[in-house]
């Protein structure tokens, strides 16, 4: 298992670790199949529902969060117990086959069934995928790129991957975007199934209860993960904007056309672009904290300005200001989503890391389930102005709740304070017994640590 090449100039070049260069071919090929079928869900949607396309699309979110809400925290809890590398493989491969039978519904139940089936699969496979990366890339700054990297691959995919529907488009019907996407999901488990992955490092927590619910009570007693979490709410109340509503409000008020929806939906690509892009050399000098609070402010703006347009109408302005809102909400989004993997790293234990990642991606998707029914229903119902004042104001709310819990003094080392020797072997070696223990060391959230301390001096 290589963990990095050195190059002459000292540095070590990310991509010439092999097995992480396997796992990012995999992620960047299954990312652009599922683009593909984002579109073609959309479309697919609008066929069977027409202008209730949004209430469709909703539902079928709505089963996907509550999917992944309940799945990921279970599959976090015994990713240590099975071979990752082959339990990834089988979850592509489960993923390519309900894919496959997607162009073949007839009835909208027929895509809830489908598209539970097939979350259920991805909500075993993100949090495993994630937590695979920090055991491949050990070091800070290599882990830092790779997380740019990974978002850059995601908003790539939302740029390419539409742009690769609209030329397929104007060829063909829409139901060979879902046979891309089974192509992307077979070549993903035949890049995993040629890596090294190393095996998780076994929980020493013993009882279902308890591993299940582990990255959610280390969530749950640290400050920034408290302020992650305020932040994932930002991120669906202005996303479901996007992921929900952009197909009606360019078919049903801007008047466009399905390559338009594929371009909308690359505006808000090239936003993340620009964002990801940037952020490593800039993470190598500021904290994760000023960026992705930065990043919340921006998506309140563009859910602000996602208001502002249903309002007024501006003729054929109004299609560029729409790209210009969706873009503003892909700056946002890169913000918050780029460095969160490094807020998550060193706030676990390596072997909390895949409860911890599993947890992000269950509470996340939480956040997702309160956003998603308003996107798609209460648009459907009240017009867009009122569901996405209503998102707007999820986005502001979670935004505040991040600034309020997230300590702007957030160091790694802490004093804190032990009532009586802690179950560690050797933990107190350089403790002050007065009564008490007192030392300083990096501070995470574990069975020695089970709150986090107050303030010393």
């Amino acid at each position: 298992m290589g963990t990095g090449v050195t190059t002459t100039a000292g540095v070590r070049s990310l991509f010439g670790v092999r097995d992480y260069r396997h796992l990012f071919g995999a992620q960047v090929i299954a990312l652009l199949g599922t683009g593909l079928a984002t579109v073609a869900l959309a479309l697919l949607a609008y066929r069977l529902a027409g202008s209730r396309a949004g209430a469709v699309l909703g539902t079928a979110l709505v089963i996907k969060m509550v999917v992944y809400v309940t799945i990921a925290p279970i599959a976090g809890a015994y990713a240590d117990r099975l071979p990752r590398r082959w339990l990834l493989v089988g979850l592509d491969m489960v993923r390519a086959l309900v894919v496959l039978a997607l162009p073949f519904v007839t009835s909208v139940w027929q895509v809830y069934v489908l598209i539970g089936v097939l979350q259920a699969a991805s909500a075993a496979f993100t949090p495993t995928f994630q937590a695979v990366l920090p055991d491949i890339l050990p070091d800070q700054r290599d882990y830092t790129r790779a997380l740019s990297a990974s978002q850059l691959a995601a908003s790539m995919e939302t740029l390419l991957s539409p742009a690769l529907a609209a030329a397929v488009l104007t060829v063909a019907s829409f139901h060979w975007l879902f046979a891309g996407t089974t192509v992307g999901f077979v070549a993903s488990a035949m890049l995993v199934a040629t890596s090294t992955i190393p095996s998780a490092r076994p929980s020493d927590r013993t009882g279902p209860v308890d591993r299940i619910a582990a990255g959610m009570r280390i969530f749950a007693a640290t400050p920034r993960l408290r302020g992650v979490l305020g932040l994932n709410l930002a991120i669906a109340g202005a996303g479901a904007i996007v992921m929900v509503n952009t197909v009606n409000i360019v078919r049903d008020v801007l008047g466009g056309d399905d390559n338009d929806v594929a371009l909308l939906l690359a505006a808000n690509g090239v936003g993340t672009i620009v964002v990801a892009a940037c952020l490593p050399r800039l993470l190598d000098r500021v904290p994760e904290r000023p960026v992705m609070l930065s990043g919340g402010i921006v998506l309140s703006a563009g859910a602000a300005g996602a208001v502002a347009l249903s309002t007024v109408t501006l003729g054929e302005v109004r299609s560029v200001a729409a790209a210009v809102v969706w873009a503003v909400l892909g700056v946002g989004a890169g913000l918050v989503l780029t460095p969160v993997g490094r807020v998550l790293r060193r706030s676990a234990r390596e072997a909390d890391r895949p409860a911890v990642f599993a947890a992000q991606f269950s509470l996340s998707h939480a956040c997702w389930l309160l956003s998603y029914p308003i996107a798609g229903y209460l648009v459907t119902s009240a017009g867009f102005t009122i569901g996405w004042l209503a998102l707007a104001a999820l986005t502001v709310t979670g935004t505040v709740i991040a600034v309020a819990v997230w300590p702007r003094r957030d160091p790694v080392r802490l004093t804190h304070t032990h009532p009586a020797p802690p179950t560690g072997e050797g933990h107190l070696a350089d403790a002050i017994p007065a009564g008490a223990y007192t030392h300083t060391h990096e501070f995470i959230i574990d069975a020695d640590h089970p709150r986090w301390p107050t303030p010393h001096g």
